[in-house]
């Protein structure tokens, strides 16, 4: 059965995945060019590279499970009509 554009474009493994990769990246990219003065206001660590890591690696994961199990929509059953719904109630 094929899935309708909507139902693909906002599952929200996608939507979560596709924002956590890229401000992940926004902060990794920060955490490259970032000074030694504002690496020691955070304590000697330079935040912005950690945790735009971890955002990343989190924005994939997503990104991969959704890759891994797609979203599946059941079909409705059909409705079946009244005649043939009354043939089968009796005995």
């Amino acid at each position: 059965m094929p899935q309708s554009a909507a139902a693909k474009l906002f599952d929200i493994r996608l939507l979560i995945g596709g924002l956590f990769t890229l401000y992940g990246l926004m902060l990794t990219i920060a955490g490259f060019f970032t000074s030694d003065s504002a690496r020691e206001k955070a304590s000697g660590i330079n935040i912005n590279l950690w945790l735009g890591l971890g955002m990343l690696a989190l924005g994939l994961l997503f990104l991969l499970w959704r890759r891994v199990n797609p979203l599946r929509i059941e079909p409705k059953p059909v409705e079946q009509p009244a005649a043939e719904r009354n043939r089968r109630d009796l005995p």
